[in-house]
């Protein structure tokens, strides 16, 4: 396909579990960041989009402060949401705004302090993403409704809670090597150990899914800054190029669902036309970036990315397939199992990821053999809205 649209720049804060600045600084440490790698100033940018979930966020309608505070008006700024896909939504819409002609350089922003409220007000928030007349009012929240996944694909391919554990042992292998990631420590077999008394992770949330498979909400900000194709190879030594772009929705009711067993179907779909748009085939990435928001996420995404058959993705963490040295590595930067799951800025974490891998910049986390195709699979909600972003060097 033509390479029309390139990312030329990258940035994200520390991901932390209480950050003590206003958003408008949090945002600056990932812009600041990804403005010095684009080597580029405020009046290059043409827009900005800014993302998170409004619901965190104790400023309304923060797009405008940001974008002041950040230096970019008078240009646009426009504010997106979709849940936890919202900055790779912001790189969709990007994307068209460029693609169209409409604007030559836009920076996406996103952003979440969710340590602005308190647990609980999280997931009274979280729960209200499902469908506040049929589902929210009984109490579901996203453990609860990823659990119902769980126990389907249990019930009929013959997961194991080993396999959900050992998705969060290869996350904490990464994550210890991630100087961004909140959780920064090995995990082992005994953590998961209900007969150990010290086990950290074994305590069950929601069956089958206990403290260790699920990730942990985060203060952070992420930054992608993309470009059209002339001004890409102008100032960008190592553009990387938006290859495919996908994205589905899904109705919010789960009673409305098709088969649970076979995982979230917006990922199947928006994977789909992003093969088709980029030309490729699964066999084509080498290196992958998926929202494991739950270890039973991970496995389902290996399915509907093609990496693996429907009920054979277990077989994948098994094999350590996806491991840094495996045939696809996937999350080598500890995913969001490891690196906290900040809403607004995690797609665009994601996509920091593979650029830098796709430049050879990753350090430890690099993924050896030079890769030259990578994607990123972002999801909001409980498969409510899902992006599969396809870049290539």
């Amino acid at each position: 396909m033509p390479k029309d649209v390139a990312v030329i720049g990258v940035g994200q804060s520390n991901f932390v579990r209480g950050y003590e600045g206003s958003i408008r600084e949090l945002a600056f440490e990932a812009f600041r960041e990804a403005m010095e790698d684009a080597g580029i100033t405020t009046k290059d940018v043409d827009a900005s989009i800014i993302c998170s979930a409004p619901e965190y966020d104790k400023q309304r309608s923060p797009a405008g402060v940001i974008a002041e505070y950040l230096g970019l008006i008078p240009q646009p700024t426009v504010y997106v949401e979709t849940i936890c896909s919202s900055s790779s939504t912001g790189v969709r819409i990007a994307y068209g705004l460029i693609k169209s002609g409409l604007h030559d350089i836009v920076a996406v922003i996103g952003f979440q302090k969710m340590s602005e409220i308190t647990s609980a007000e999280s997931q009274e928030r979280m729960g209200r993403g499902a469908d506040i007349q049929w589902e929210s009012p009984f109490g579901t929240m996203m453990p609860a409704y990823y659990a119902l996944y769980a126990q389907a694909y249990m019930a009929k391919n013959g997961l194991t809670l080993d396999d959900l554990m050992n998705v969060r042992i290869k996350s904490a292998t990464y994550g210890q090597i991630n100087d961004r990631a909140v959780y920064r420590k090995p995990v082992l077999p005994d953590d998961f150990d209900p007969n150990n008394p010290n086990a950290r992770m074994a305590q069950v949330v929601s069956w089958p899914l206990r403290v260790g498979d699920a990730c942990a909400n985060a203060d952070g900000s992420s930054c992608v800054i993309l470009a059209n194709a002339e001004k890409a190879k102008a100032i960008c030594k190592k553009p990387v190029w938006i290859l495919g772009i996908g994205a589905a929705s899904e109705a919010v009711n789960m009673a409305s669902r098709p088969d649970f067993s076979k995982g979230i179907r917006v990922a199947h779909i928006a994977a789909q036309q992003a093969y088709k748009m980029a030309g490729i085939t699964p066999k084509d990435v080498k290196v992958a970036e998926v929202h494991d928001c739950f270890t039973i996420a991970e496995i389902m995404a290996y399915e509907a990315l093609g990496f693996a058959p429907i009920g054979e993705g277990k077989q994948l963490i098994r094999e350590k397939a996806t491991y840094k040295e495996g045939p696809i590595p996937v999350n080598v930067d500890g995913g969001l199992l490891s690196k906290g799951h900040p809403i607004g800025a995690t797609g665009g974490s994601q996509i920091r990821t593979i650029v830098l891998q796709l430049r050879g910049e990753a350090g430890p986390m690099q993924v050896p053999g030079e890769p030259d195709i990578g994607l990123v699979h972002n999801i909001g909600g409980v498969g409510l809205y899902g992006n599969v972003t396809i870049f290539g060097r």
